[in-house]
Parts: C-alpha cells; structure tokens; sequence
C-alpha cells in the first residue's frame, strides 16, 4: 500500500516537473517572439528620420505631421511595456499612412527615387512586423490555453504564471476591409 502511495507522489511530483516545464519553454517562445517585434520596430524607427527628411525637402507645408511623426516615433522608442508600445506603435503606424496620403499631392515626391526606395523599406518592414506579431500573438495564445486550462492551471497557480496579453492593432484602418471602388 505505501509502495502505490509513492508511485502516486513520485508520478505527481514529475508531471508537476513536466507542466513547470512546458510554461518555460512557452515563456522563452514568448521572449523570442516579442525580440521578433523588437527588432523590426528598431528598424522602422531607424527608417522614419530619413523619411520624414525626404518628405521635407518637398513638402514644406506638412511640417505640422512631420513633427508629429518625429514626436510620435521618439515616443514610442522610450515605451518599454508590450502594454503601452501596441498602442503607441499603432498610432505611429496612422501617422505614417497619412504621410503616404499627404505624398500623394506632391508628384515630384512620389518619382523621388529615394522616396520610393524608403516606402518600398518601410512597406517591407511593415510586412515583418505583421508576420512577427502573428507568431508572438500564436506563442501568447498557446501559452495562455496552459495557464487557463485543468490540470495545468494548478501549477499555474502555484508558480504564479500569469497570462500575457497579446500585442494587439488598434487601428480602425488596418481592422476594416479595404473598399473595392468598380
């Protein structure tokens, strides 16, 4: 009898030793998706200076969002929590697409060869952005599932694995369908 007592503690104590580990193998997943982010938003701040110098030279009446931008971006550059960088970063996205609206009134701008080249980058680096934050997002959400679902939540509980939040667009343009003119 006390021999099926220890099996039962001992098969406890290793699945406890198991689901510890898979919540640090999700938290690592994590970390290695949100230095995905990390890198392409360092990559679009890098960018955004050489844009906004671009533009200025052909646009000398926008210099209010230009500011704008270039305040914007400093902003989100200080912004260390994954819950202030999504918003800050996404109204740094819309600030953007408007300079890409405002570049439409200037011809000469948009045959600019170094604007073209800039947009082509940031147009690239958006595209990387979107595809890491898909995989943080999915990293998050397996993660979350462990924390929440029976019997994994009880180690959860015990070592204080919270669940994370996901790195969410708040920007009503990118949420809604893009409107097919015929």
């Amino acid at each position: 009898m006390t021999a099926i007592i220890l099996i039962t503690i001992a098969a406890l104590i290793l699945w406890g030793i198991v689901i510890y580990n898979f919540f640090i193998r999700d938290k690592n997943l994590i970390k290695e998706a949100w230095s995905g982010i990390d890198v392409q938003l360092k990559r679009r701040h890098n960018l955004i200076p050489n844009l906004v110098s671009a533009v200025q030279g052909y646009s000398k009446h926008e210099k209010t969002l230009l500011e704008d931008i270039t305040k914007k971006r400093s902003e989100a550059v200080k912004v260390e929590s994954l819950n202030d960088k999504a918003p800050a970063e996404s109204d740094l996205s819309g600030m953007l697409k408007n300079l890409f609206i405002v570049a439409e009134n200037y011809p000469d701008l948009k045959a600019s060869d170094n604007f073209l080249n800039l947009q082509n980058q940031l147009t690239e680096i958006e595209d990387q952005i979107q595809y890491a934050r898909r995989y943080y997002n999915g990293a998050v959400r397996n993660y979350n599932i462990r924390v929440e679902s029976f019997p994994s939540n009880i180690i959860a509980s015990i070592f204080n694995f919270n669940q994370e939040s996901f790195f969410e667009i708040s920007l009503a343009t990118e949420r809604s369908t893009p409107q097919v003119k015929l």
